[in-house]
């Protein structure tokens, strides 16, 4: 689902971009390559993640940010929460568990977009806060704490 980098590390602490989290939804699906899109004009189709992105957005996993897909944006927690849950939707999976956001300090920092989805991470466990009271969902996501994540993910769906 994640591989390291070119230089033999893994890179825990790194922030992850849109493009990232594009490519391990992909390799979770064991997606195949297929036609890729000229959507959006920061993907080109030679990038590594351009297939990855084309079969995000063309399944509505994934939207872009107007005529730019954010590929090389850091991705926030909840950005990151949303496109999971649209992933599991997508799979048909359990998306009804509810958690409880007022548990969290910074509660009210979460979209109203992502309110759902982030409910439920938090119902699911999948999502924890950082540990601080707090749920950052504005916060940028590290590697790390993706790589929990989705093993979690693949823990309540397995």
């Amino acid at each position: 689902i994640m591989n390291g980098f070119a230089d033999g590390t893994f890179d825990p602490d790194r922030n992850a971009s849109r493009a990232m989290i594009a490519q391990m939804l992909f390799n979770l699906e064991g997606a195949k390559a297929g036609a890729i899109t000229d959507a959006f004009g920061d993907v080109d189709d030679e990038d590594w993640y351009a297939a990855a992105v084309s079969w995000l957005v063309s399944n509505g996993i994934a939207k872009g940010q107007g005529v730019n897909f954010g590929a090389n944006e850091d991705i926030t927690r909840e950005a990151l929460i949303q496109m999971l849950f649209n992933y599991a939707r997508f799979k048909g999976y359990y998306v009804s568990a509810k958690g409880d956001l007022s548990q969290f300090s910074d509660r009210g920092k979460v979209s109203p977009w992502a309110e759902e989805a982030m409910s439920w991470a938090v119902g699911a466990g999948l999502l924890n806060g950082p540990g601080d009271g707090t749920i950052a969902p504005d916060g940028k996501a590290t590697r790390a704490q993706i790589a929990a994540i989705i093993m979690r993910f693949c823990e309540f769906f397995a």
